[in-house]
């Protein structure tokens, strides 16, 4: 869920790339964003259930504001999606802070949401910039079952160089690359661990690859309520491997005023339980996000 000014020539050639991805909605039309200044506000999110919702959040928002909105959702992880919003083919989209900033400069070290917010501004690229971050936050973990943090006794990312076996964990297969995957884990707490690919974003997939013993830990997201369902275990994180991954929207420019106030006011209410809530009431309930989105947006008096 990554650039410095001079990946910002690499990123260009994965746009060729996205425009052939099969989890790209927008690979067979041309948005009216990219045209100029008429046309619909593109709203787009992640192959990932809760980040349509929060951007049906933004969407019924904007359209409560008076303005027209196109929905292009489920683009795939941000190899996929950055490009487009990069080249104008998305006004808005939510993004995690501190994943977007380390996508954007690997070589930072905020490591707070002050800090990230300040440092993000620095790095976008001219016609982009991103809004005021949510308190709701939905980070990648280290998650285990109660049974292996008790046999192994771990309950931090601290404790794995005692634990005298093989390590793996479910997770979608960018996160073998990741600098909070296998890369930062040996950096920062010297310890190994093999991705097992699991290409659900954190969803039911991953979570039985971990309950069935097919992978020791998994990639779950922590506003997912599989965790607390599951009586799963999310092991601390003392050295900031993990930045915090609130919620940010990344706007184009075409998103003016009236319409970045619209979704500041969204931002401003969504907070990490509220968050919980909806994401259970997709998982659980198996409710659309249009409809979850326009039962809380009604709740906050804000549609």
């Amino acid at each position: 869920m990554f650039l410095t000014r001079r990946g910002f020539a690499a990123l260009a050639g994965l746009t060729a790339l996205s425009a052939c991805s099969s989890n790209n909605p927008l690979s067979s039309s041309s948005s009216a964003a990219s045209t100029g200044s008429s046309g619909p506000l593109v709203v787009g999110s992640q192959q990932y259930y809760s980040n349509e919702i929060v951007a049906e959040l933004y969407a019924q928002v904007l359209e409560k504001a008076g303005m027209t909105v196109t929905r292009q959702y489920q683009i795939g992880q941000r190899e996929v999606y950055l490009p487009e919003i990069l080249k104008g083919s998305i006004d808005v989209f939510p993004e995690y802070n501190g994943n977007l900033l380390q996508y954007l400069d690997k070589t930072a070290t905020a490591t707070d949401s002050a800090s990230i917010q300040a440092a993000l501004t620095k790095v976008l690229p001219s016609g982009i910039r991103v809004l005021t971050p949510a308190a709701a936050n939905d980070q990648d973990t280290y998650t285990t079952t109660s049974a292996f943090s008790t046999q192994y006794g771990v309950t931090s990312l601290a404790d794995l160089s005692k634990v005298n076996k093989k390590l793996t964990i479910a997770a979608n297969s960018e996160f073998a690359t990741r600098p909070y995957g296998p890369p930062g884990l040996k950096s920062m707490y010297g310890v190994d661990i093999t991705v097992i690919p699991v290409e659900d974003s954190g969803g039911p997939l991953t979570v039985k690859a971990l309950t069935d013993g097919k992978a020791d830990f998994a990639d779950i997201y922590s506003a997912s309520p599989s965790i607390v369902a599951n009586n799963l275990v999310v092991l601390e994180d003392p050295k900031n491997l993990i930045l915090p991954q609130n919620i940010i929207p990344v706007v184009s420019s075409r998103v003016n005023t009236t319409a970045a106030d619209a979704i500041n006011k969204v931002d401003a209410q969504l907070s990490a339980d509220d968050l919980r809530k909806l994401n259970s009431q997709s998982v659980n309930q198996q409710m659309k996000s249009a409809d979850i989105a326009k039962a809380w947006l009604t709740s906050k008096g804000l549609i």
